[in-house]
């Protein structure tokens, strides 16, 4: 099993950056690929970027591509996702998931554990 916690969401204009990180306890850490997906009120959950085990390998949405960057720290047991040029269509309930394999996926059914979410506001 494995706990994340969220945390580094909050309100920001148009343009700005917010780094969101999602701490893990419970199993090796380096064991499971990590992703971070969003949901917006009447939304479906998106997915919007996934590492894999040793962090060489990193997925993003198109929407977000160029603009967010996931990183992670097995060391210290953490995934990072930075978010640069931010737009208010970012606004949503990010949510940090982990996944029983070392190899990433782009899918919400294909991850096993997920933290309470960290809200992010983009105004105009």
């Amino acid at each position: 099993q494995v706990q994340l916690v969220e945390s580094g969401g909050g309100l920001v204009q148009a343009g700005g950056s917010l780094r969101l990180s999602c701490a893990a306890s419970g199993r090796t850490f380096s064991d499971y690929a990590m992703g971070w997906f969003r949901q917006a009120p009447g939304k479906e959950r998106e997915f919007v970027a996934a590492i894999n085990w040793s962090g060489r390998r990193t997925y993003y949405a198109d929407s977000v591509k160029g603009r967010f960057t996931i990183s992670r720290d097995n060391a210290k047991n953490t995934v990072e996702l930075q978010m640069n040029s931010l737009k208010p269509e970012d606004t949503a309930v990010y949510y940090c998931a982990a996944r029983g394999s070392t190899v990433a996926a782009t899918t919400p059914a294909q991850y096993d554990y997920w933290g309470q979410g960290t809200q992010v506001t983009v105004s105009s």
